[in-house]
């Protein structure tokens, strides 16, 4: 795992641990192969950095490392003293903050992070139990029982009364000139007074010492040996019963020793889950999909640690996409040294392993990534002078334990498949692995320079060939994964741009076979007009992109257009209806007012041509064929097929517009700002008599 710097990732995840246990698991961090479990871990990394993200507050500001503390409260007899309560109580606490925390609609919102208190509940007596016995600085309160209190009581009054006497003999002392500069102090826990060395015998009382220079004695005046150890013997039994009830408290507790063993672990984990999100904030990582099978999908995948680094020297770092599948499961690699195929083969292996442990990576989020039960790695100089091998004897038994073990659930990475041994039988013997690692159905990812492999990926289901960019004009390593196409090495292209004497390079490409020249040429130019295609695919897109953007302005713009034909037609209508009923209340108010002259007329013939002519419309019928003809003046019918912009006039109206629209048999003819809608077989096309 050291060869893809997984330890490395390790080690970040670790330094964002605020407790032991938190640490302890980071440093351990294995990679998982069940599902179930990879989904919980990541999701739980997932939702502590929405929080995150969000500013949201979770309680987790306090975790203390309190191994020690609960192995001693499970053993029988022990005593904790008062500050190693005071840390069991901040750890009851945080437990309390964390389940008021956890409301439903939370419960509902993080579900993965709930899921470490479902199993357990908060136990409030033990907080009460602690603030019965001990303040909140650590000291066992005097009401923690009625023989403290008590011996408290006399041994304050015992103070007070030593203070009182030895202020008094201090005084005395000073008056006779006997004290040396400090005057009192405290020897063995006993209060005496500093005398000149020359006086300690002028004072009686018991001598308990000199200062290193000899010129000060400490004294204990006569006066106060009983006090003092009346005073003694008070703090001796105030000790004792400090002592009782401290052992009393720890027994009492240990009930709830594994309880508190369950709220420690659950602190660590959510210590463990706050540092999994802090590293994938750092590394801009997302929350990728989970797939129970055998898949690569990778979408803008960063290499963590190398985007850490360049994002603290403000570079750029080049994404990889890549997919391995059940019909593409192998990808060879190739291309120019320091070109980036061992950090691309890298970036593939460390994010499997990260997702597999329950890290978010960087990638896009629509990235896949499948399970693997083996992650099988050769990277970099395995000689071993300790077993007599040599490189070439070490990668061979490493591609032996491959070839033995691999599966269609294991996923490998090879570095330099082949090297250490003379290049054409190096090369046979790495076809003949590829071969073999293809058969199994394993996945992998394999670094190359030999041409027969970038020929038989080529030819070989199941393997596809890779290429890192490289631009040959400037002579830099673009760090681009191109899928599809093998890489040429550029190894006489670098030779001539760098300035090597031609002689020299056309002396080396006649050692070189003819084929082999004129393959890697190949592959050369290929890569080149590959990098062109994309460039031309590239503007292509944008293209299609800008049309599109004009495409829907256009429709908008129609579909506005449309709108307002629609509104005018509309108010059209409103106003032939209005007129419509102005006109049917005057025909009204005439049938009305001639039924009552039909009344009182004798003469019923003439009432009777008035109706017909109300009724029937003379007048109207006379102005249509006054417009009829007027039209007929003007226009002539020409007949023949209805196109759009032509003019027609229809038959029943004799109204003449445009043809502004064709809808199969219908047809949109816009008079005046009016369109309307009609059949075609009620138009004729016409044209201006001055035109015909």
């Amino acid at each position: 795992m050291f060869q893809l710097e997984f330890d490395k990732v390790k080690d970040l995840l670790a330094s964002h641990c605020q407790g032991e246990y938190a640490r302890e698991k980071a440093r351990t961090l294995r990679i998982h192969t069940r599902k179930e479990f990879i989904d919980l871990e990541i999701r739980q990394s997932h939702e502590f950095h929405q929080l995150l993200r969000n500013g949201i507050y979770f309680p987790t500001d306090i975790v203390q490392n309190l191994s020690k503390e609960l192995k001693l409260l499970q053993i029988k007899g022990a005593l904790l003293n008062g500050e190693e309560f005071i840390q069991i109580r901040k750890l009851a606490e945080t437990i309390e903050r964390i389940f008021r925390w956890f409301d439903n609609e939370r419960k509902q919102a993080y579900p993965a992070l709930a899921k470490i208190i479902s199993a357990t509940y908060y136990e409030k007596l033990i907080i009460a139990m602690i603030d019965e016995v001990v303040d909140e600085s650590g000291h066992v309160k005097d009401s923690a029982s009625n023989e403290l209190r008590n011996i408290r009581m006399n041994l304050y009054r015992k103070r007070n009364e030593l203070r009182k006497l030895f202020e008094k003999i201090v005084a005395r002392l000073n008056k006779q000139g006997y004290l040396a500069e400090i005057e009192e102090s405290f020897m063995s826990g006993r209060r005496v007074v500093a005398v000149l060395a020359e006086q300690k015998r002028t004072v009686k009382g018991i001598l308990h010492g000199e200062s290193d220079s000899r010129k000060t004695a400490f004294v204990e005046p006569e006066e106060t040996i009983e006090l003092n150890n009346q005073v003694h013997e008070l703090e001796n039994d105030e000790r004792k019963e400090v002592h009782r009830i401290l052992r009393e408290l720890t027994a009492r507790l240990s009930t709830y020793s594994p309880l508190l063993q369950i709220y420690y672990t659950i602190t660590g984990e959510y210590d463990f889950a706050r540092a999994k999100a802090k590293l994938a904030v750092d590394m801009n990582a997302e929350f990728p999909s989970i797939i129970d099978k055998a898949h690569v999908h990778l979408v803008q995948a960063y290499h963590p640690l190398l985007l850490l680094y360049n994002n603290r020297g403000n570079k750029p770092t080049i994404p990889v996409s890549l997919t391995l599948d059940d019909s593409k499961r192998i990808l060879v690699i190739s291309g120019p040294n320091a070109g980036g195929k061992t950090v691309t083969l890298k970036t593939i292996g460390l994010l499997q392993m990260m997702v597999q442990s329950g890290l978010l990576v960087p990638v896009h989020p629509s990235s896949e990534f499948g399970i693997f039960r083996q992650l099988m790695i050769h990277i970099g100089d395995t000689q071993s002078i300790e077993f007599e091998l040599s490189t070439y004897s070490s990668h061979l038994l490493h591609m032996k334990y491959f070839m033995e073990n691999a599966n269609g659930k294991t996923l490998f990475f090879i570095d330099e498949l082949g090297s250490g041994s003379d290049p054409n039988l190096g090369g046979a013997f790495a076809e003949v692995i590829l071969q073999e690692l293809a058969k199994k159905h394993a996945f992998g990812v394999v670094t190359t320079h030999y041409l027969n492999l970038k020929v038989m990926a080529g030819k070989t289901p199941g393997i596809l060939n890779g290429a890192m960019g490289f631009d040959e004009k400037n002579l830099l390593p673009q760090y681009k994964l191109l899928i599809g196409k093998p890489g040429s090495s550029y190894t006489f292209s670098i030779a001539e741009r760098i300035g090597l004497d031609k002689n020299l390079i056309k002396r080396a490409r006649d050692l070189v076979d003819d084929d082999q020249f004129r393959l890697d040429k190949l592959l050369n130019r290929t890569e080149q007009d590959l990098r062109e295609l994309e460039k031309k695919e590239r503007a292509v897109k944008a293209a299609e992109k800008e049309n599109e953007k004009l495409r829907k302005e256009m429709e908008q713009v129609l579909n506005k257009e449309r709108h307002q034909q629609q509104v005018e037609l509309l108010r059209e209508q409103n106003r032939i209806s209005e007129e419509r009923i102005a006109y049917l209340k005057d025909m009204e108010r005439k049938l009305k007012q001639m039924l009552i002259e039909w009344k009182k007329e004798e003469d019923k013939s003439k009432i009777i041509k008035q109706m017909h002519a109300l009724l029937f419309r003379k007048n109207e019928q006379k102005a249509v064929s006054k417009m009829a003809k007027k039209i007929d003046s003007k226009f002539a019918e020409v007949g023949g097929d209805i196109k759009i912009g032509d003019k027609v006039k229809m038959k029943k109206n004799h109204q003449v517009g445009e043809v502004i629209e064709l809808r199969g048999k219908r047809a949109v003819v816009k008079i005046g700002l009016l369109p309307m809608n009609v059949e075609a077989k009620d138009l004729v096309v016409v044209r201006e008599k001055r035109d015909v």
